[in-house]
């Protein structure tokens, strides 16, 4: 089975605001939404992608994402929590998909560790280095309802505010549904 993609919400909207809510429910509705997150995730040429991000306020996020060594890890975390990360930091351009358009240089730790669960409820970990590690934070940070820009300083952010340009693949999609 393949999944529906569904419209990516933009910075402002206030599920991307707030901290997502942990998954109780390991049925189908989650299996299905896992599946259109991938879809929309693989249309929208991203890399990961967190529930927030397609209106749905709930801890997960998936993701297809290369390391250091250009190995892929693909993927989803249900509850994710982050158990460790480095002190030695990599600085690079960082965009998000619901901040269409811009990026932004930011410092993030060059290792990182995410624990939480698949969408059977079993036990992952996965860690990762350089760019994965970042996709990693990235994703998690959404679950709380921090974006990339929430980092920067506010000239910055302004900035990056005022280059967004929605992607044409998103207003193709039929309203995000929610459960």
């Amino acid at each position: 089975m393949s999944g529906q993609p569904r419209p990516v919400v933009i910075v402002g909207d206030p599920v991307l605001h707030q901290p997502a809510q942990c998954v109780t429910d390991f049925g189908t509705d989650l299996a299905t939404l896992i599946e259109d997150m991938f879809a929309t995730m693989y249309v929208a040429e991203g890399v990961g992608l967190a529930a927030p991000q397609v209106g749905v306020g709930l801890r997960v996020f998936v993701y297809d994402c290369p390391d250091d060594q250009g190995e892929y890890h693909r993927g989803h975390l249900v509850n994710p929590v982050i158990t460790s990360t480095s002190s030695e930091t990599d600085e690079a351009e960082e965009g998000c998909l619901s901040v269409p358009g811009p990026y932004a240089p930011l410092a993030r730790p060059h290792q990182v560790s995410v624990a939480g669960v698949d969408q059977t409820g079993r036990p992952v970990e996965v860690s990762g280095t350089g760019f994965f590690a970042r996709c990693l934070l990235h994703e998690t940070e959404h679950l709380s309802g921090t974006l990339f820009i929430d980092h920067l300083k506010r000239r910055r952010r302004a900035r990056v505010l005022a280059a967004i340009e929605p992607f044409p693949w998103n207003a193709d999609l039929p309203p995000a549904l929610s459960f």
